[in-house]
């Protein structure tokens, strides 16, 4: 399937994922109107943590077949691992905010997220820096391996901690009606193909870059 079918097929799905949200899931009781984000919320963070264990995969591979498809594929994903994750931080601030009152709280969810997303993005700096070729990705692909131990930190911290995180609470306490669970599957999908378009265009164009590369050093 090419990049662009998979973008039309992107935009459509949200378009539907938006229908779900404001025509179709109830409003909710407490929250009204604002609970609404949590739809786009929750996709974005559960598609920031496949990006980062697509990361911990593909540096693997490097670290066992030395190849650059490994190395492209891996930034790839941790660019929009960084980038959903961002998101995900601040529609969870606009969230927060309507739910404790307050932009931003110190809750065991919130701040392993946060400290996720400061290391992927260090690694986006490294990635960037001014090392060589092979040894900037072998370092890189070793990162990505060690730094995907915060992620299942971030996944079980509600757990450990208790936390207070909305999503957290409503989960456990079977708050969502079954409108409001279909609402988060349509959009979970409707991002996950979004999710897979990026990423795609991100790879083929590491790989041009690659080819680029490589003809100039030729020459």
């Amino acid at each position: 399937m090419s990049i662009r079918l998979l973008a039309l097929l992107s935009v459509a799905a949200l378009a539907v994922g938006q229908w779900f949200i404001w025509s179709y899931a109830p409003l909710e009781e407490t929250m009204g109107v604002v609970q609404k984000i949590f739809y786009i919320h929750m996709p974005l963070a559960w598609w920031a943590l496949i990006s980062f264990f697509v990361v911990f995969l593909a540096s693997v591979r490097h670290l066992l077949r030395r190849d650059a498809a490994s190395d492209i594929l891996a930034g790839a994903a941790a660019e929009l691992g960084v980038l959903f994750s961002g998101l995900a931080l601040i529609s969870g601030s606009i969230w927060g905010r309507a739910a404790w009152n307050v932009w931003w709280t110190w809750d065991p969810r919130l701040t392993t997220t946060l400290i996720m997303w400061f290391v992927y993005a260090g690694y986006l700096v490294l990635r960037g820096s001014g090392m060589g070729g092979e040894r900037r990705a072998m370092v890189s692909a070793v990162l990505g391996v060690v730094a995907f131990l915060d992620v299942p930190l971030v996944f079980y911290s509600a757990r450990i901690w208790r936390s207070v995180h909305p999503a957290v609470l409503a989960s456990q306490g079977g708050g969502l009606e079954p409108e409001m669970w279909h609402t988060v599957l349509a959009n979970l999908g409707a991002f996950g193909l979004l999710w897979l378009t990026l990423l795609l265009a991100r790879y083929a164009l590491g790989r041009a870059e690659e080819r680029a590369r490589a003809l100039m050093l030729s020459r």
